[in-house]
């Protein structure tokens, strides 16, 4: 994979969660994914195609994602329900789309699916293809969260 595509996803992430949910997130030191669980209790994954296919997923624990949405909805959310769900789909979109804008200054170019969002404890994540997956863990003050990239050659 391209280590060029590492980072346009953590400043989108970083982004994100910093302008839309009034969240500062620290990333930790990136690592090749050993296995397909997840790292978090509900997952955001979206297939992106371009000159490289590949797939990218946020994963967020339960305690992170509940106060992210909190913050970008101005409301309590008590626990996870409909509105997390469909918080985290956004969030996802909006991700791809930061990394997708500054991958495109570079002359990269792709095309992204609607993301799938997966809730529940111990669930996993399948990319796209058979590369490795980098995984770039963060943490907030609310509780850990993760990035999942993994692209092919096209």
């Amino acid at each position: 994979m391209n280590v060029e595509f590492i980072n346009p996803f953590i400043n989108a992430t970083t982004s994100v969660l910093e302008t839309m949910c009034m969240m500062s997130s620290t990333p930790g030191k990136p690592y090749i994914k050993k296995d397909n669980k997840a790292m978090g209790d509900v997952s955001g994954i979206l297939g992106l195609a371009g000159e490289q296919t590949g797939s990218f997923a946020v994963s967020f624990s339960e305690s992170c994602i509940i106060k992210v949405v909190s913050n970008m909805l101005g409301e309590e959310i008590p626990s996870l329900n409909k509105d997390i769900e469909d918080a985290v789909g956004e969030i996802t979109n909006m991700i791809s789309g930061g990394a997708r804008k500054e991958l495109g200054d570079r002359g990269f170019h792709f095309e992204m699916a609607l993301p799938m969002v997966v809730v529940g404890k111990n669930h996993s994540i399948t990319h796209v293809g058979n590369s490795p997956t980098v995984v770039i863990p963060f943490m907030t003050e609310a509780g850990p969260y993760a990035v999942e990239i993994s692209f092919t050659e096209g």
